[in-house]
């Protein structure tokens, strides 16, 4: 069996996370690493807001298009019964006139 190897190693755990730290501390300084985290929090609920805005208009927007697109199913089929029956008269009109062309094809042979 093939063993699942992952991407990246995981979380940092034991000495991994105190060096991760503690290049923190020396990037940033002990008084704006909280600043820093408190940025980055705020800064991933912003995004998380406007995420769930856009996923809400999005919805909006297909129930809007399905709404829109049954009711003109329902338009066009209401429209159809009545425009389908001069239709069906034209028609049966056609086949009756081709009926007796036919006929009178035949009485002439």
């Amino acid at each position: 069996m093939a063993t699942m190897i992952p991407l990246f190693g995981g979380l940092p755990v034991g000495p991994e996370l105190l060096i991760i730290l503690l290049v923190l501390v020396l990037l940033f300084g002990a008084n704006k690493i909280p600043k820093l985290a408190r940025s980055t929090g705020q800064a991933m609920g912003e995004f998380k807001k406007g995420r769930e805005e856009v996923e809400e208009e999005l919805k909006e927007m297909s129930e809007s298009k399905k709404k829109s697109s049954d009711s003109d199913t329902e338009t066009a089929a209401a429209d159809s019964t009545v425009e389908d029956e001069p239709v069906v008269e034209e028609a049966e009109a056609e086949a009756d006139a081709e009926t007796e062309t036919a006929e009178a094809a035949e009485k002439s042979n």
